[in-house]
């Protein structure tokens, strides 16, 4: 028998903070998925908040989300780069670095990348 499972993202099963309070994403867990509620603050950058915590020389997160405001830069492994802005749906490959432009902070729901982001390895 199926089962309606609802959450809130203002009552997070698991909150993990960037370095330097730098944003946070919040963490829902859903039947097998995980999404993601994630803040990238302005300044904020993958490989000087989010590298120091999981230890690797990129993301190794595949993302799918949406933008809810806010845009940021994204730099591939390969060298090509992308700017994703408010009202995206985007899907980005796993190795890349990434960072929030301007001064507005950056807001994502990210429905595919989130069970391990931002987790100390």
């Amino acid at each position: 028998m199926s089962s309606f499972e609802s959450k809130r993202f203002d009552s997070p099963d698991e909150t993990r903070s960037f370095a330097d309070n730098k944003g946070e994403v919040k963490i829902v867990n859903l039947g097998t998925g995980v999404v993601g509620h994630v803040t990238f603050e302005p300044g904020w950058k993958w490989s000087d908040h989010v590298r120091p915590i999981v230890g690797t020389e990129s993301c190794q997160a595949a993302h799918v989300g949406y933008v809810i405001s806010g845009r940021q830069m994204l730099k591939m492994d390969d060298g090509a780069e992308f700017e994703i802005r408010a009202g995206d749906v985007v899907s980005i490959p796993a190795g890349h670095d990434g960072w929030t432009v301007g001064d507005e902070p950056c807001v994502v729901i990210d429905f595919a990348g989130m069970a391990n982001y931002a987790k100390p390895s």
